[in-house]
Formats: structure tokens, C-alpha cells, sequence
């Protein structure tokens, strides 16, 4: 049996309830997970809302931590055992188990806290694919971050910067200026309805 938190209906998050649901046996390709640590994305409120579909179960959530305590056939990627993370498709990681496709499981070092790999991994990827794929960033560039307050932002003002780019951050307050600063942000600029092609020019 797994405990679970499903959405009985779109919504506020009124709407969250707890559940026991049984799990069914890992299907070929699939592996269980006992998860120790599930992340939380703003993705998840456009799930509860009913923006972005969920499966007929209702459980939201797209990235987790935990162990391999079961494998379907033909999965030799993870073992029984090995502590894991993963993020994506299908939705359903507000469970303390559950069967993922095993291709999605990362194997994760010791050095990594279980919370801290569940409350990054997806931003991690997403900045990864942004400062390195997108437009390779280094020495010498400037990049603009908005939102650079909040989780991805910061991820990206850091690793940025770090890169040897100059960092121009927006936010939408002071308050939230000084959380950019704090993550290295060179430049900041503060308000929603900021004239950014002109502030970045100057």
C-alpha cells in the first residue's frame, strides 16, 4: 500500500486529500520506488488547477527521491537498492511509492541530500539545458535573467555567474532584489512593467 496525495477535483488546493491506494506489481521496464523526499514545482499548482492533464489516479507531482525496492522485466539500468532520483512524465510523485518507467531513474552520489537532489533536480536540468545547450555561456557574456528571485533564477544567476558571465537579474520587488544580489546577480532591475531592452542597453 501506498500513501498518496490526490486531487479530488481542478482547483485550490482545498481539493488535496490523502489516500492509501495498493500499487500494482512493477510492469516490464518499470521499477518501484519507496520515495524519501518528493520535490515541489509551481508545475504542480497547473496540474491541481486542471491546466496541465494529470492520469485518471489524480496524483500530482513530476520528481522524487528514493530507493529501487522492486524491477519489472528487462530493466538492468537500476537495481534493487540503489537510491535514485527522477523528474518528468508520468505525473505522481506525491506518493511514498510508486512504479516509474526505470530509463527515467539517475543513480545518485552519497555527497547529494535526498531533499536537496528532490527541490533541484528539475531546475538543475533546466538551467543546464539554458546556460550550456541553449547559448553555451562563459566568460564574457551577459545574461538576462528574469525572475531571478525564485528557485530556477537563482540556479541560473549562480551558475552564470560562476561561468564568468555578467548576470542582469530582474525581479519584481526590493525585497526580492536582494535575494538576486545575494545569488550573484551583477545588475538588478526591479519592477514588472521595467523597460528591460532599455535598461539592459544602459
Amino acid at each position: 500500500m501506498a500513501n498518496v496525495i490526490r486531487v479530488r477535483a481542478p482547483g485550490g488546493a482545498d481539493q488535496l486529500e490523502s489516500a492509501t491506494i495498493e500499487l500494482p506489481p512493477p510492469q516490464p521496464d518499470e521499477a518501484r520506488i519507496r520515495q524519501t523526499a518528493v520535490g515541489v514545482n509551481f508545475v504542480d499548482i497547473y496540474q491541481r488547477m486542471g491546466l496541465y492533464p494529470m492520469s485518471p489516479a489524480a496524483i500530482p507531482g513530476i520528481e522524487a527521491v528514493g530507493r529501487v525496492t522492486d524491477v519489472g522485466a528487462n530493466v538492468t539500468s537500476v537495481r534493487v537498492g540503489d537510491r535514485i532520483t527522477y523528474a518528468g512524465a508520468p505525473v505522481g510523485a506525491y506518493a511514498s511509492e510508486r512504479n516509474i518507467p526505470a530509463w527515467r531513474a539517475v543513480t545518485l552520489p552519497q555527497s547529494i541530500a535526498d531533499e536537496a537532489a528532490a527541490s533541484v533536480f528539475v531546475k538543475g536540468m533546466t538551467a543546464y539545458m539554458l546556460l550550456r545547450h541553449v547559448y553555451p555561456v562563459g566568460p564574457g557574456a551577459k545574461v538576462l535573467i528574469h525572475s531571478a528571485a525564485g528557485g530556477l533564477g537563482q540556479l541560473m544567476t549562480r551558475w552564470a555567474r560562476h561561468l564568468g558571465a555578467t548576470v542582469i537579474a530582474t525581479v519584481g520587488s526590493d525585497g526580492k532584489a536582494a535575494t538576486a544580489r545575494e545569488a550573484g546577480a551583477h545588475h538588478v532591475i526591479v519592477g514588472r512593467d521595467a523597460d528591460f531592452a532599455r535598461a539592459v542597453a544602459t
